[in-house]
Formats: structure tokens, C-alpha cells, sequence
């Protein structure tokens, strides 16, 4: 166990630093270049942000797959199965198109014509779905045209709804990390603890896109300094589905159903013949709030007679905004629920057994909530509490505050504007973030200006 594990963290480490080292200088390739567009009116950052953060992603990714090729435990990937390969050709076909948008904005449809011959390119090359484990039925083999289908669909609906998360500094690469993390785990536990090498290659997909994801993140988290755009959004986006699609529609149930019926009492048996069906579950877990983000977006724009590419400000990490928290608590929250999902379910599915899983994740649950809806009360701190509270919550701070307007002074009129909540941005095609107001601009709240 222990050599696999080394290797595997070599590959994310090189992964994280090649595309850590590479995002420096492709920030400053895109401002030379120009990929980095004007404010637009839906836009809430303050100056322009340049993009193209994929190609330091893209680089990761590369170095990751060429340090896994060399190292023994990993290097019988390679030689069992064509699928990294499938994986670099549709990424890089994907990447492609992403720096396209990211410097031109081509048309919507045409990126989603290339998201599909990607996914086709992948699945000429062996990695797609060959059966499904159906509970109550067992393994059901697809054809050929309906296993491809299933996994262009699978790709495409993974690639837009990473996309469509990455609206605030650090969402995307973040909530895609955690979902790797987990991805990891339960590709790993197939792989090395039931002896199913058919679960090697998602294990490496994982590790690679942990690296990539971690090593992105200093740069873009708030205030970023880059964006990933849709060169890195798609990216991730298509690994995580090349991941879930190799767990899913390569791993044999069979085999595995035949290591589990070895492992213990018949009982001990069915309670661990859930990861033969987890696999139906984790691919859709994992990226849960955005695929939900992503449908929503969809009802909503059809429901308003607009196109679905539409760009608004009804995505879920807008709606954080807007009732109040501010950017990095709302990136915060948005981990925090993806990491319960994709962790709860991880969990469940080695203690299935186990009641205290449910009551963990439904306390955890309750308190998510909580933290959703805090903006919505305003606490009262006692009076001999107000020493060891932020001014905001002292009862004579909110008085002299209500005073100070109730007198219309231009001290009021600086406070009033500095409180005034900015409406969130889009995320959109092209990776523009949205992000509340930033404390560096003090001359202009001073003086009054218009922001």
C-alpha cells in the first residue's frame, strides 16, 4: 500500500508545482496578449482580470501523465489501458478551444460542438462506458452507440456544469478539489482493497486533477489575480468526467461482486455490495451543486424565453451574495456543502452499516444551513458583551449609527455607500468572476465617488 500512495502523491506534488510555476508567467503572457477583456456592465471586479489560467492547468496535467509513466507502480496504467491517452487527447482537443474563447469568445454552440468531439475522441480511443450496475439486476452491457451516448452526455453535462460554477474567485477549482479528493478515495479503496486494476487509471485521473486544482488555487483566490476561464474550466471539468466514466462504465461489478462474496459472512457480504453500486451514485455526487446550478440556470432562462447560454445573476453563488455574505464566506459555504455531499457519500459507502454516517451528515446538514442563513439574523450582543464583539453587534454603535443618518451627514453618506451591496456578476461563458467590493479603493468611499 504504502509504494502506490508515494507514488501517487509524487504525481499530484509535480502536478501542483509545474502548474503553480506555470500560472506566473501565462498571467503575464495573457496581458500581453490581450485575454483580459474590459469591465463589462454585469461585471463587478474592479480592474480587468486576465484569463488563460488553463494553460498552466493544461501544463500540470501533462507533467503529471509524463511523471506517472515513469514510476513502477503507475507505469502499468500505461501499459494495460489506452485511456490516459484518451484523456490527453480530448484534453488538449478541449483546451484548445477553451484559449479560443478565452481570447476570441466564440460562439456558445460551437464550443459545445467541440465539448462533444472531445468526448468523441475519448471514446474512439476506449475510454467510455461499457456497462452499468443496476441494482436488483446486476450488470447491464451497453451497445456501442448507446455507450457512446451515455458518455458524450456525461461529459458535456460535467464540463458545463463546472463552467457555470466559476463565477467567484477560487469556486471552481476549489469545489473540484474536494470532489477529486473524494473521487480519489473511493477509486483507490476499488482499486488497491479489492484487487480491481480496472480502477487504476480514475485513481491517477483524481490525483492528477488534485494537483492541478491545488496548484491553480494561490493565484486565484480572492482577490485572484487570474482567472482559469474556459481554457481551465472545461479542462477540469473533463477530466473529473473521464474519472467517473472509467470508475463507472470500465470497472467489471462482477469481479468485484466476486471479491466482496470472499471477504466475510454473508451479511458482511451485503452490506459491502454497495460500492458495487456507488459507482452509479459518486460520478453524480461529486459534482451535485453544479449540476444542480446548471439546471436551474436552464429552467430559469428557458422560463424567461431567453437562451439557455444566457448569461444572468441567478446562480447559486450570486444568490450568496445577494442575501448578504460576503465573497469569501460564500466561497467558503459552497465548499462546505460540496465536501458533505461528496464526503457523505464516500463514507457511507464503507460503513453503509453504520446509522451514526446519516446522523452525522444530517447534523452537519442542519448546520450548513445555518451558516446559509446567518445574514438573515442580526444578532444583539448583551451590553456587557459589547467589549468582545465586532462594532457591528454594540447596541451604542447601531444607535450612533441610526443618529449619525437620521442627521444626513456626509460621514453617513461615505458609510451608507460602503455598505451598499454590490449586485453579483455572472460567471458566464468566459470565467468573468464575481466579487464583492474590495476594501483598497478608502479615497473614493471618502470622498463620495461613484463606484
Amino acid at each position: 500500500m504504502g509504494q502506490p500512495v508515494r507514488e501517487y502523491l509524487l504525481t499530484l506534488c509535480v502536478t501542483a508545482a509545474v502548474t503553480y510555476l506555470l500560472t506566473g508567467p501565462v498571467r503575464k503572457f495573457a496581458i500581453a496578449t490581450g485575454a483580459m477583456p474590459e469591465i463589462r456592465a454585469r461585471d463587478v471586479h474592479r480592474e480587468p482580470t486576465p484569463r488563460l489560467g488553463g494553460i498552466a492547468m493544461f501544463g500540470g496535467l501533462c507533467a503529471g501523465l509524463l511523471v506517472a509513466d515513469h514510476l513502477d507502480s503507475l507505469n502499468g496504467v500505461f501499459e494495460r489501458s489506452n485511456e490516459p491517452r484518451a484523456l490527453l487527447s480530448g484534453a488538449a482537443l478541449i483546451w484548445i478551444i477553451g484559449v479560443l474563447d478565452d481570447k476570441f469568445e466564440i460562439d456558445a454552440l460551437i464550443k459545445l460542438g467541440g465539448q462533444m468531439i472531445a468526448a468523441g475522441v475519448m471514446v474512439v480511443q476506449g475510454l467510455t462506458i461499457l456497462w452499468l450496475p443496476i441494482p436488483g439486476i446486476g450488470a447491464v452491457s451497453l451497445t456501442s452507440w448507446q455507450g457512446t451516448l451515455l458518455t458524450v452526455a456525461l461529459v458535456v453535462i460535467t464540463i458545463n456544469a463546472v463552467n457555470f460554477v466559476d463565477g467567484l474567485d477560487g469556486l471552481a477549482a476549489g469545489m473540484v478539489c474536494i470532489a477529486a479528493a473524494a473521487f480519489f478515495m473511493y477509486a483507490y479503496r476499488i482499486w488497491f482493497g479489492y484487487g480491481i486494476e480496472a480502477a487504476a487509471p480514475a485513481t491517477l485521473f483524481a490525483a492528477i486533477l488534485m494537483g492541478m486544482c491545488l496548484g491553480f488555487l494561490p493565484h486565484n483566490m480572492h482577490p485572484a489575480r487570474i482567472f482559469m476561464g474556459d481554457s481551465g474550466s472545461m479542462l477540469i471539468g473533463l477530466v473529473l468526467a473521464a474519472g467517473a466514466i472509467s470508475i463507472t462504465g470500465q470497472v467489471d461489478p462482477d469481479a468485484l461482486r466476486m471479491n466482496l462474496s470472499l471477504s466475510g459472512s454473508e451479511r458482511e457480504a451485503t452490506h459491502a455490495m454497495l460500492p458495487v453500486f456507488i459507482p452509479l451514485l459518486m460520478p453524480l455526487t461529486i459534482i451535485a451543486i453544479p449540476v444542480a446550478d446548471l439546471v436551474l440556470a436552464i429552467v430559469r432562462r428557458t422560463w424567461k424565453g431567453q437562451s439557455p447560454f444566457a448569461a444572468d445573476r441567478g446562480h447559486l453563488h450570486h444568490r450568496l451574495l445577494e442575501i448578504g455574505h460576503s465573497h469569501s464566506r460564500a466561497v467558503l459555504i459552497m465548499y462546505f456543502w460540496a465536501a458533505l455531499i461528496a464526503f457523505g457519500t464516500l463514507a457511507y459507502s464503507v460503513h453503509s452499516a453504520s446509522m451514526w454516517i446519516v446522523f452525522v451528515i444530517v447534523a452537519l446538514s442542519a448546520v450548513g444551513l445555518v451558516l446559509l442563513l446567518l445574514p438573515r439574523f442580526t444578532p444583539r450582543a448583551p451590553r456587557w458583551a459589547e467589549a468582545f464583539v465586532p462594532p457591528r453587534y454594540r447596541r451604542r454603535a447601531r444607535l450612533a449609527t441610526a443618529a449619525a443618518a437620521a442627521e444626513g451627514t456626509e460621514e453617513w453618506d461615505g458609510a451608507e455607500e460602503e455598505r451598499t451591496p454590490v449586485g453579483a456578476g455572472v460567471s458566464g461563458v468566459n470565467g468573468a468572476t464575481a466579487i464583492g467590493p474590495r476594501s483598497r479603493f478608502p479615497d473614493r468611499r471618502k470622498t463620495g465617488a461613484s463606484r
